[in-house]
């Protein structure tokens, strides 16, 4: 059967999916993805994959993939982050046949992407991203896709986005932000750019970015003339935000945990990820639960702290503080479920004097270093923790160890390693060259040696077997006539 493209796969393979999940690192896993989709959600995307990692490691892929197989699931595209790609078409074919689509991702803006060298930080690489592009959709049994950050310049969006288009990308998700707008600096999506490139490519285009209710997609539909709306922070918040409604925090946070007991194992931090972000608004009133909700590490705790939440908010419902609660700044009381609007930067008002450069300094100053000591009022919460478990660590940075990065992928090297590598790239090296590595307790070529040992004296010893048998059968023995004749041999070997 032929690949379907374009438009053909959206109709057809994705049943022209409108409403969607974006992929969402630690976020998007199984249990929440099938919340979502009961609550109106019509195509999800998996949390990014590392492809080289998932390539080199068997738990990694079952753990984040073929663990998580589900009729449910279903349309599901897989997203990965590469900069290779051979990488990139490997870990592909691995996850071919779990999923309807491959998503290379070209739109993460973390600090992490930036040092793998991967996400939107490869957006000025049109050339390594065009061979990547038009590699995995000539080997690929299932169609490529793209998700990608704008540029300042919509003409630059647009042919970047033809450009994919040319090498083979069937459907393309755009965020309306660029690189740099990120954290505190996120600001307002711009539905101008993905407009632009709707009207430019001849695919499918999902848009991304100023979704919080259900009639924003309807309306960046209309706007942008985009297939589809792909929501981020909009869903963590509210689940149920595809299906026009906002309903009660804990019923969300309650229909999630069964979701969660019904397909195990589920990694207990993205629970308590989203179990954070559900009550958000709630925590920030009841801070001593918000320490407990971190502080657990068992399912059932996770559990007990959201019934917890829940009994003080019914508590405030029947004390009647629904009306008090509205004019905390949020249009429904805390718990509902309903969206987190990050706070603008503050701008320092510079007037041209010394005060003015205060201001500024005031505002951009960041938290200055622990003391050498590390005394507990200088350290942060993790910090403290970490001096809780160990009292004896020592938090200042000119008495860390210095390591020297590994020559290949910049991982501490081992200090005494033949290769001057860290150990996974000295297992490669030594496997393929057929070394040893006492630092690393790796002994490829003493146990080639010693199989070798052993198949030779294996070799030795059906030789002389062989030789023994061929000399017998060269020469046989008389059988011996009668009772003299053994007597007489009897004697014969008794004087030799």
């Amino acid at each position: 059967m032929a690949k379907l493209q374009g438009f053909d796969f959206w109709k057809n393979t994705l049943k022209e999916a409108r409403f969607v999940v974006a992929p969402m690192v630690d976020q998007s896993e199984l249990a929440w993805r099938l919340l979502s989709r009961r609550h109106g959600a019509q195509l999800c995307y998996t949390p990014m994959l590392h492809a080289q990692v998932f390539v080199r490691d068997a738990n990694y892929r079952k753990e984040n993939l073929y663990n998580e197989v589900c009729q449910e699931d279903r349309p599901l595209i897989t997203q990965f982050c590469a900069n290779d790609p051979e990488v990139f078409l490997q870990a592909a074919l691995l996850a071919q046949d779990y999923c309807d689509a491959i998503d290379l991702n070209l739109g993460c803006p973390q600090m992490i992407a930036k040092r793998g060298h991967y996400g939107v930080f490869l957006q000025d690489e049109w050339e390594l991203l065009e061979k990547m592009v038009r590699l995995a959709n000539e080997k690929l049994s299932v169609p490529i896709t793209c998700k990608i950050r704008v540029f300042k310049e919509v003409e630059k969006t647009v042919r970047y986005a033809q450009m994919l288009e040319k090498a083979g990308c069937q459907l393309l998700t755009v965020h309306g932000r660029t690189k740099d707008q990120k954290g505190a600096m996120t600001g307002i999506a711009s539905w101008e750019h993905i407009k632009a490139v709707r009207k430019a490519v001849n695919i499918p285009v999902f848009a991304n970015g100023n979704i919080q209710h259900l009639s924003d997609v309807e309306r960046c539909i209309q706007e942008t003339g985009v297939q589809g709306v792909m929501s981020a922070e909009g869903n963590l918040h509210n689940p149920a935000l595809f299906e026009g409604c906002s309903p009660l925090v804990w019923e969300m946070a309650e229909e999630y945990l069964e979701v969660v007991k019904q397909y195990p194992p589920c990694t207990l931090s993205y629970v308590r990820a989203h179990l954070f972000k559900l009550w958000h608004h709630t925590l920030q009133i009841h801070q001593d639960l918000r320490e407990e909700l971190a502080k657990v590490k068992t399912l059932e705790g996770l559990a007990d702290v959201s019934k917890q939440l829940r009994l003080r908010c019914q508590e405030e419902i029947a004390k009647g503080k629904d009306a008090e609660e509205k004019k905390g700044g949020l249009p429904f009381p805390h718990w509902i479920c309903q969206p987190y609007v990050r706070p603008p930067p503050k701008e320092p008002v510079a007037n041209g004097n010394s005060q003015g450069s205060e201001v500024k300094k005031t505002v951009c100053q960041k938290r200055a270093l622990e003391d050498s000591d590390g005394t507990a009022d200088t350290l942060s919460k993790n910090k403290q923790k970490k001096r809780s478990r160990n009292p004896n660590k020592n938090f200042c940075p000119e008495q860390k160890p210095k390591y020297i990065k590994c020559d290949q992928c910049g991982n501490p090297k081992g200090n005494k390693c033949v290769f001057n590598l860290c150990r996974g790239c000295c297992k490669k090296k030594a496997y393929k060259e057929v070394a040893d590595c006492p630092s690393h307790g790796l002994r490829f070529k003493t146990k080639a040696e010693k199989r070798k040992a052993e198949e030779d004296e294996q070799k030795n010893d059906d030789q002389k077997e062989e030789s023994v048998m061929e000399r017998s059968s060269s020469s046989p023995q008389p059988f011996p006539d009668s009772c003299t004749d053994i007597q007489e041999q009897s004697k014969a070997r008794l004087l030799l």
